[in-house]
């Protein structure tokens, strides 16, 4: 349990377990490897795809090995832009093993969305899916392709081409690696150290473009383990996840926290879909799931929920936005999840800083989001002097520890303002903590809207509108919505 000093300020201190590991990612995956060659590691349903975790690793030395190929040196960015899918997975590995700084670009961006992330971060090479829903990602590429000067090349997944000299094709891709040694992988991981940073995520923000928040193997590999055993996962548990990858929640907690632990990366669609998300469950006697809580109203409510055998689910998270009671006690009797946890966090916190635990009641899980995470510390501080608070008085919470960020990538400026100088990462978020520790989100101290657990800058979308040459002014309002 954590401690709050037995004073009454609104300050909290996770178990210090002496267990962070300095391991890389790639270090991470060799072991589970060694230790469960023959476990499944990934079933991607609807790619048709199944691998043990040997086969896994063999499909990363692949990428590895093409990855060195190409060019990509230590500190190389590389983005990608797809949805849930193997190669996903494969690259997220692949660059953690060659050093080179994996770029989440949101498959829901539009072109000039794109454009910013490759651009703002230097992104040399981008893996790229053909398309999503009504998105041709080929064509939007060709549209800015005059615009982004530091990209040299685009690898494509599947066999669709670009038509841009030098752009190859997936097999394209692994087929340059294969004259690349193992050797020279290995070389590589042998020069990395943990405190490198490994991935950029691009966070809204309240003014202008969004911000890349930078993560480390340090950063990323702890917050998964720390959920990994919160959850109490082992090689026998199932994953579902149904949540996006290029979130720090699909790639961090859910394709990591499977990793540290040797238990099965489950991807029931493209994007979550409440019918493939129940049916992987069923089929899969998936143990765990995860998602925000429309994702979990939209299975509950599911014409068809009922005929689904879900009595292999144990556990999950639900994160994003505050949880209903009636939904949580659903999916404690209905989905059979009796310890499903809820988390909170950001981006830029790798993103887990507080979690409720198995054994809080299910008044705990909906009323809070927890308390603070092992070897996390926590404070409530007044908006205005920045003083920590009284217990029971609301302020801006502050996290610090292992989980807070590297920076925003090139901008020394929003990294100040968000991390001060004794290393406290401000939310932003308004919170309340209470005696026990326990932490109740009460609302932001800038301007957001919560969509379904997405969050969605005004300003954003307002800046969208004013493109138009009809529009003179524009203001976005949310709207409170019963589903989303």
């Amino acid at each position: 349990m954590p401690k709050t000093n037995g004073s009454s300020i609104s300050y909290s201190a996770g178990e210090t377990t002496g267990r962070l590991s300095e391991q890389t990612i790639g270090a991470c995956l060799a072991g589970v490897i060694r230790r469960e060659p023959d476990a499944e590691a990934l079933v991607s349903r609807h790619q048709g795809i199944r691998l043990t975790y040997a086969q896994f690793g063999g499909e990363v030395e692949r990428v590895a090995r093409s990855l060195l190929a190409l060019g990509i040196e230590k500190g190389d960015r590389v983005g990608i832009w797809a949805p849930n899918c193997a190669e996903w997975a494969y690259v997220q590995f692949a660059a953690g093993r060659v050093g080179a700084i994996l770029v989440n670009v949101n498959p829901a961006y539009r072109a000039n969305e794109m454009a910013y992330a490759v651009n703002q971060s230097g992104v040399r090479l981008l893996i790229t899916a053909p398309s999503f829903t009504a998105s041709d990602y080929i064509d939007r590429i060709a549209e800015v392709r005059v615009d982004l000067p530091e990209l040299q090349r685009v690898v494509v997944i599947g066999d669709r081409r670009t038509g841009f000299q030098g752009d190859l094709i997936w097999d394209e891709f692994l087929s340059a690696g294969e004259p690349v040694p193992p050797e020279d992988v290995q070389a590589r991981e042998a020069s990395l150290g943990c405190q490198d940073a490994i991935n950029i995520q691009y966070t809204s923000g309240t003014t202008g473009n969004p911000k890349g928040a930078t993560l480390t193997h340090h950063n990323i590999l702890n917050n998964a383990k720390m959920v990994a055993e919160t959850l109490r996962y082992s090689a026998a548990d199932r994953v579902c996840i149904p949540v996006p990858l290029y979130h720090c929640f699909g790639m961090g907690v859910g394709n990591l926290g499977c990793v540290v632990s040797g238990a099965t990366m489950v991807y029931p669609a493209p994007s979550f879909e409440p019918l493939a998300t129940l049916e992987a469950i069923a089929e899969e006697r998936c143990t765990s799931i995860y998602g925000v809580p429309t994702m979990f109203i939209a299975q509950l409510e599911h014409p068809e929920f009922a005929k689904f055998d879900l009595t292999s689910l144990r556990t999950g998270i639900m994160a994003g936005a505050p949880c209903p009671i009636e939904t949580m006690k659903r999916v404690i009797s209905d989905m059979h999840a009796r310890e499903v946890c809820i988390a909170y966090g950001m981006t830029e916190t790798s993103p887990v800083s507080f979690i409720t635990r198995p054994s809080d009641s299910v008044e705990r899980r909906v009323s809070t989001v927890g308390t603070v995470a092992t070897d996390v510390e926590a404070k409530v501080v007044d908006t205005q002097t920045g003083e920590t608070v009284p217990i029971g008085r609301p302020g801006e919470v502050c996290t610090r520890g292992y989980l807070v960020m590297r920076g925003y990538w090139k901008d020394p400026e929003a990294t100040a303002e968000a991390v001060d100088t004794e290393g406290w990462m401000h939310t932003g978020d308004l919170g309340v903590l209470d005696e026990e520790g326990y932490l109740n989100i009460v609302g932001r101290s800038k301007d957001m809207v919560i969509r379904g657990g997405e969050n969605i800058y005004p300003v954003e979308i307002e800046q969208v509108l004013f493109q138009h040459p009809a529009v003179a002014s524009a203001q976005l309002i949310g709207v409170p919505d019963e589903r989303m």
